[in-house]
């Protein structure tokens, strides 16, 4: 991002450097800028639309059909599996103009499909297995049923349309229909009668989209990833009409049984979120260190800046405080730079836990030796190199994952502030030059939620943004930022903090009884580290994210499937988390699902679905609710990965019913695991289905398809209504003590119930492995 200390601009698009600037980066980069930069669809255009007109001919080859038409265009359907297919539509007829390649969609070989195809009359069927392709006649139209041929999944209204420069294409919307995706949406995540821009604009405000991704999917279990670097915008409306800046239509659609499979079909083509090294979930922190170079934009007279090894400094009042934090970017500014030699400070860095990355502006000229000799892992790309989006940011960051991994036995760690489909298996997305406030903080816990709706599992934004700020909203955004994968601070834009001449937003930097509480939920997430690091792992696997909206893990609920819990989520399959997001001790509208909860500070159980309201939430707690069943391997307490063994892991278990857990482990730094060395242990726990003693408030009635009551609107300021007031005058006593983790030695070399191999037939010590 653009980091001019002091004399800062106001955030937003006056933010960007100058197209000179721009140009000069992506001429360094050496890379091509595809499609036009930043330019979002428009609404609708003057030019006459054009569509195919009537079917004229239709023929099979192997999985490919072809459908001609009677205006000269042509449509393929190419059924890569029974569940996935792609359809493309060439106004010219030619289906030479295939600009994504295989860039969105790198894997579509999934071995041997055997498609039928059936002349019904008024439309062509073709069939899969899965589904049922129907390709109407007069005019042509497209729609998709189940494999019973009846069953609905989606239908055009009418012929998908072209101009000059936009296609669009009309989907009928069902009563009950809701949507999510579109990438890193800065807002809420359900999008029924919502229009999104699906486009690039670096400000970074709410209803923006800070890495659009032309993915979304439907409750009706399909998804669908649009393959263009096109700008567009979807509205979710009645029709649903989805546009792009583009003279052509191509997409990939994904069916299945659940929104989780739908995910799972879409990463299975466009690439599973990659496998972050142990060290990126922890905390990062990214400032210059490195003042006194000429080049700096910043102010020359900083303290404790002057020269890249001061950050060594910063990392031992971390380690003196005992607040965990794993990595630095000590170069993070314009004209900054770092002093030479790079190395010296990198191993001093990683003498006290630290691994250090490097922020660039300009491109990755030096990155081979910046990793091979100076030790560095990990790159924050600048809107001022890659901010023009689309493909050229793509490749910025593949190139940035080259540089890490071409150069040592590393794992890829990259940021980029401008993603789209394909970016969750390179990078993570966060939300741009934000601003420290209880509103921003308000829309950043659906936007990080949200992001993982597109397979983005690595999604997050600085804590308490990069401008303002204050000690009381740093420590709630650090609270429930603390449960997702990862998450990072940029000092130097906000508030003096701690005395005259600084910035800083490190967790360490703040008096009582701010630091307590930083440190308190800093040791929490790394006690969680293997819990959240097997959540991850999951996502790697599935598609399916560590930060989870409601309705990933209760589909069914009406009240799950919309906005009304977007202010809240799932941190894997076990924890509920409802963030605080203002000025208060009382967090009202909590929505706990079917099933038991238990606070994780009180022991107290409910049972849900209801809402509570009441709940007392001091500045150092956040609402944290566990799932019953829930089984949560847990690290002894540690600042950093690998500062102690982790022979005996601790489960922290809430027995109901029958659940397990699979825990995942690996070296945590290396690409090893890719090739066999990681272990799984499975843990089973059965108990009775006791019924707690303490319900939530009255629940609301069930909410319609829309998510809204009968004639509401859907203006923030109406919608939604605050939940009903509590009826608990009391807390309720728990139904059994407080929990109590139970401690289980891991015998060495051997796991209970392995179901997955380990290296060499031994079980790799978590946590860090040899050195790189």
């Amino acid at each position: 991002m653009i980091r001019a200390r002091r004399s800062r601009p106001a955030p937003g698009p006056a933010r960007r450097r100058t197209s000179a600037l721009l140009a000069a980066a992506l001429a360094v980069a050496g890379l091509a800028a595809a499609g036009p930069a930043t330019t979002p669809a428009k609404a609708a255009t003057a030019a006459p639309a054009s569509t195919a007109g009537d079917v004229t001919g239709f023929t099979q080859s192997g999985s490919t059909f072809t459908v001609t038409a009677s205006s000269g265009a042509k449509a393929r359907v190419v059924v890569a599996r029974a569940d996935i297919f792609r359809l493309w539509l060439s106004p010219d007829g030619a289906f030479t103009n295939d600009p994504a390649g295989t860039d969105l969609a790198p894997t579509t070989d999934f071995g041997p499909v055997a498609p039928a195809a059936t002349d019904v009359g008024a439309y062509y069927r073709i069939t899969t297995g899965a589904l049922s392709i129907r390709v109407n006649k007069s005019p042509l139209r497209f729609s998709v049923y189940r494999a019973d041929d009846s069953t609905l999944v989606w239908q055009e209204t009418q012929p998908t349309s072209w101009t000059g420069s936009q296609t669009t294409q009309y989907l009928a919307r069902g009563a009950e229909e809701q949507f999510y995706g579109t990438g890193l949406r800065l807002g809420e995540w359900a999008l029924r009668g919502k229009t999104v821009p699906v486009a690039v604009d670096n400000k970074w405000r709410e209803n923006d989209n800070a890495s659009p991704a032309p993915f979304y999917m439907s409750t009706n279990g399909y998804g669908v990833m649009r393959n263009t670097w096109a700008p567009g915008s979807y509205g979710f409306n009645a029709p649903t009409t989805l546009t792009h800046n583009e003279s052509r239509f191509d997409a990939w659609y994904f069916t299945g049984d659940s929104l989780k499979s739908v995910l799972d079909a879409y990463t299975d083509v466009s690439g599973k979120p990659f496998m972050a090294p142990m060290w990126g979930f922890e905390l990062g922190n990214a400032d210059c260190f490195n003042a006194s170079n000429p080049d700096y934009q910043g102010a020359h007279d900083r303290l404790r800046h002057q020269t890249t090894p001061d950050v060594v400094g910063y990392a031992a009042d971390a380690r003196a405080a005992d607040m965990p934090s794993g990595w630095f970017l000590p170069n993070d500014g314009y004209g900054c730079g770092y002093t030479a030699p790079l190395k010296s400070t990198v191993d001093a860095l990683k003498a006290k836990g630290f691994q250090t990355g490097l922020w660039t502006s300009t491109g990755l000229g030096s990155i081979g030796d910046e990793v091979s000799v100076a030790g560095t892992r990990g790159v924050k790309t600048d809107v001022a190199w890659i901010g023009s989006g689309y493909k050229y940011a793509f490749d910025g960051v593949r190139q940035a994952v080259d540089g890490i991994e071409k150069n040592s036995d590393a794992r890829r760690y990259v940021w980029t502030v401008d993603g789209w489909a394909g970016t969750q298996r390179n990078a993570v997305v966060w939300t741009g030059d934000t601003n420290g406030t209880w509103d921003d903080m308000r829309w950043h816990v659906p936007a990080i939620t949200g992001a993982g709706l597109s397979a983005l599992n690595y999604a997050s934004g600085d804590v308490d943004g990069i401008f303002g700020g204050s000690p009381k909203t740093y420590a709630r955004d650090l609270q429930w930022k603390a449960f997702t994968p990862a998450f990072m601070t940029m000092s130097g834009w906000g508030a003096t903090n701690p005395s005259a001449g600084y910035q800083d937003k490190q967790p360490w930097r703040f008096a009582e009884p701010y630091l307590s509480i930083n440190r308190k939920y800093l040791q929490l997430k790394m006690r969680l580290m293997p819990y959240l690091y097997t959540m991850s792992r999951v996502a790697h696997e599935s598609g399916v994210p560590s930060t989870r909206a409601m309705v990933l893990e209760y589909p069914d609920d009406p009240v799950a499937r919309g906005n009304l819990t977007s202010g809240q989520f799932m941190a894997g399959d076990s924890f509920l988390v409802a963030p605080v997001v203002s000025d208060t001790s009382v967090r009202d509208g909590i929505y706990l699902p079917a099933g038991t909860w238990t606070d994780y500070w009180t022991g107290t159980t409910y049972a849900g679905p209801g809402w509570l309201n009441g709940y007392q939430a001091p500045l150092d707690t956040l609402p944290l609710f566990v799932k019953g069943g829930a089984i949560v391997p847990m690290w002894p307490q540690m600042n950093h990965t690998g500062e102690k063994p982790v022979s005996t892991l601790t489960y922290d278990i809430h027995p109901r019913g029958a659940s397990s857990f699979d825990l995942y482990e690996d070296d945590g730094l290396t690409r090893a695991h890719q090739s066999g060395a990681f272990a799984r242990q499975r843990v089973d726990v059965s108990a009775p289905a006791r019924a707690p003693s303490a319900s939530p408030s009255v629940p609301r009635p069930a909410a319609t398809p829309a998510n809204r009551p009968p004639g509401a609107t859907s203006s923030p300021s109406t919608w939604p209504p605050p939940p009903p007031p509590s009826r608990r005058t009391a807390p309720p006593s728990p139904t059994s003590p407080p929990r109590r983790p139970t401690k289980r030695p891991r015998p060495a070399g051997t796991s209970t119930r392995r179901t997955a191999r380990a290296c060499s037939g031994s079980r790799p010590a978590p946590g860090p492995a040899p050195s790189t």
